[in-house]
């Protein structure tokens, strides 16, 4: 009995047995230029992110940016936070699935809450190079569902630092993408 239990056991924790692959590391800050380009008014300014792995499969993020729409008075202010679940598929490429609360803050007492959920896969496409493709869907209140793409990039010059860029395709619109230093740790 005692064996079955044990054998049990081991089985039950060896999708939590693998951590990331080779040359990508879920721990990171960031920050740089961020815009919204669609149907509507456009929009940039600055952000601010991150993210730390609490577990060789789990990591929790954070991202933040304050953004103008061209040619008003008006910014607004973007919140998301959640977290992800990674595991090695091959020596260089990770699945990722993300699960996050997101919050717009446009002042006036206009706030609008909704959560987002992604999965896709994180390489490590050369030494100095990886890359990321996502698929999503965002979903919250006072707004209807919407899917997504996600393409992004990280030029490494060192150990430590890098570039990153980040395209999000939103199916109604409003395309978003991000450029900026990164911290690796």
């Amino acid at each position: 009995m005692k064996r079955s239990l044990l054998a049990l056991s081991l089985l039950a924790s060896l999708p939590f047995a693998a951590s990331a692959a080779d040359g990508i590391s879920y721990n990171y800050v960031q920050g740089g230029y961020t815009a919204i380009n669609g149907s509507g008014p456009d929009a940039d300014g600055w952000g601010l992110g991150g993210s730390v792995a609490v577990h060789p499969n789990v990591h929790l993020f954070a991202n933040y940016s304050n953004q103008n729409i061209k040619h008003t008075g008006i910014d607004f202010d973007r919140w998301r936070v959640g977290v992800g679940y990674n595991t090695s598929v091959s020596q260089r490429t990770d699945f990722v699935a993300n699960a996050a609360y997101e919050r717009l803050d446009a002042g006036g007492g206009v706030n609008v809450d909704g959560y987002s959920v992604e999965g896709g896969v994180r390489s490590a496409l050369a030494p100095h190079l990886e890359g990321y493709a996502m698929v999503g869907y965002q979903d919250g209140h006072h707004y209807s569902g919407d899917a997504y793409g996600r393409l992004g990039a990280t030029v490494k010059f060192n150990q430590n630092w890098g570039v990153n860029a980040d395209v999000r395709f939103v199916n109604g619109g409003g395309n978003e993408w991000f450029v900026g230093p990164r911290f690796t740790f």
